[in-house]
């Protein structure tokens, strides 16, 4: 192609919907990814025996489904062959002594299931969703939406005017609640505690985090209203749809195309990008970069002058704990302890409350938790083409593996004297795992085929941008989202220089696969 309007560094989802969006507006658009690859998080592989595809790390899609994002590139992506399989019950619990729930997409059914755990939950649960509901062109404005803009500004300065301004400071103030604080004060089982508890960790958060309470509210009405859906044959096929949709624009996507720096231009601007083999691309326009803080800065912009208090942001910026993934093929369908849970897409397995809290606290203090929380996806329940026949296949993510490791929580792993990941750790660390879900699948023993596992040092060596195994892009407590992500001085996605721009999880709208951040700059270019 000729020379490009902007080039993209990364293949993410924010960076296939900044350039879908470009190519709308008639840009030429060159996408780089320095691996073999595209899709950043988003990989389908055969990784355990043949006829088992699985999602090797994310695999669903309610953040993208929800999206202005989607919204705005559902048509041409159907077109070229996206589709999505869904399930009326999206999530679900089940702890160690069998006592279990399974959410719905109804919210009656809900109410129901909840009262019968305890009196009163369920008409909390309808006032705790329905209140997301009522406030929610305020809430997704801020979760979604370009903070420093006068959109934003005339929106809190009409919710000002209408609720007034205590009224509205009342609504920040509930908003900072943890999750344990909500949970122990409005619901009396602790069935639905050990429900809801678990899904902050997959924000990047744990229940004793600020705005936990918040994020925890929004994920039960998004699961509610749009469920947990999977891509039909797998992430590959909305890779597919992208990289065609993208194409048929006029973009282009250049794979093993490692960006080793960035090119000055005049005026202080960028000039283009410099790649691994010696070779020069001028970008018209600018360039997009999709990548963490220390990417862009530390690497990237060494041929530039980097502000000292900037440089000393980058060294600032935080890095939440890694996630460990491990996959199963299984002969048949799983027998759970609990019925009703076959056709659950996301199951958590955990002691309850306390239990998320022990193993994220533990992780957080670089150790294996004694007890992980585990989610469990059944992709075979909504998607009967990934496996053979009467088959299955089991996605576990545990949210709570520590970057680095310091010790084994239960006495039993040793860890390496420098910290890091081993296949003998990863491992014995999923032998942990399979235990706890051999507890709770009656039949695990005879239909186990296969598994697959990897490790926060595993992760990160498929992308570096998951920075010891971080998949959202850096810490996600409330010091380093909204305003303050990825620092505390920054304004949308603009940089210091005037054509260089920062998508991506370590930028605001933060981490997950609605693309925000990159349909939010692809709107604001011209």
């Amino acid at each position: 192609m000729a020379d490009p309007d902007y080039v993209i560094v990364g293949s993410g989802i924010n960076a296939l919907v900044a350039a879908a969006l470009l190519g709308r507006k008639g840009k030429r658009v060159l996408i780089l990814e320095r691996n073999e690859r595209i899709g950043g998080c988003i990989r389908t592989e055969e990784i355990t025996a043949p006829g088992y595809i699985h999602d090797v790390m994310a695999t669903t899609f309610v953040l993208f489904i929800t999206s202005p994002a989607y919204a705005a590139l559902a048509a041409d992506l159907g077109k070229h062959g996206l589709d999505f399989c869904h399930t009326d019950h999206p999530s679900g619990v089940l702890l160690p002594d069998g006592r279990s729930v399974v959410l719905s997409m109804k919210r009656s059914i809900n109410e129901a299931a909840f009262d019968q755990l305890a009196s009163g939950d369920g008409a909390r649960h309808a006032a705790d969703v329905g209140g997301i509901e009522r406030n929610a062109p305020l809430l997704f404005a801020l979760l979604g939406g370009q903070l420093w803009s006068w959109p934003t500004a005339k929106l809190l300065a009409r919710e000002g005017w209408k609720r007034g301004p205590r009224a509205l400071a009342q609504f920040f103030g509930e908003a900072l609640v943890t999750a344990r604080a909500w949970l122990e004060a409005s619901y009396r089982s602790d069935v639905t505690h050990a429900l809801w508890a678990p899904w902050v960790l997959h924000t990047g958060l744990g229940p004793e985090s600020a705005y936990s309470a918040q994020i925890a509210k929004v994920i039960a009405f998004a699961l509610e209203a749009a469920g947990a859906p999977i891509v039909k044959g797998g992430g590959q096929k909305l890779l597919d749809a992208f990289a065609a949709m993208i194409g048929a624009a006029g973009g282009e996507i250049r794979t093993g195309a490692e960006v080793a720096s960035l090119l000055p231009g005049s005026g202080g601007s960028v000039r283009g990008v410099r790649l691994a083999d010696g070779s020069e691309i001028t970008a018209g326009s600018g360039v997009i970069c999709s990548v963490t803080p220390n990417q862009l800065y530390e690497r990237l912009l060494r041929d530039f002058a980097v502000p000292d208090d900037l440089k000393q942001a980058v060294q600032s910026y935080r890095y939440g704990k890694g996630n460990f993934q491990l996959h199963y093929a299984l002969k048949a369908r799983p027998q759970w302890i609990a019925a009703g849970l076959d056709k659950v897409a996301l199951l958590h397995l955990t002691p309850g409350l306390d239990g998320v809290s022990k193993a994220a606290n533990e992780a957080e203090r670089g150790m294996l938790p004694e007890v992980p929380t585990i989610c469990v996806g059944q992709p075979h329940a909504l998607d009967p083409s990934r496996c053979p026949e009467g088959a299955a296949i089991l996605w576990l993510q545990l949210p709570e593996a520590p970057r680095h490791l310091k010790g084994d929580a239960a006495g039993r792993i040793v860890v390496p004297p420098d910290g890091k990941w081993t296949e003998d750790v990863r491992e014995a660390y999923a032998d942990r795992i399979e235990a706890i879900l051999a507890h709770h699948i009656g039949n695990f023993s005879e239909i186990k085929l296969k598994r697959r596992a990897y490790s926060p040092a595993d992760l990160e060596a498929m992308n570096i941008n998951l920075v010891g195994g971080d998949p959202y892009g850096g810490f996600c407590g409330i010091d380093q989202s909204f305003l303050w992500r990825p620092f505390k001085s920054s304004v949308n996605h603009r940089t210091f220089i005037p054509n260089l721009y920062h998508i991506g999880a370590s930028t605001h709208p933060g981490a997950g696969l609605g693309g925000g951040s990159g349909f939010m700059l692809a709107q604001a270019l011209r």
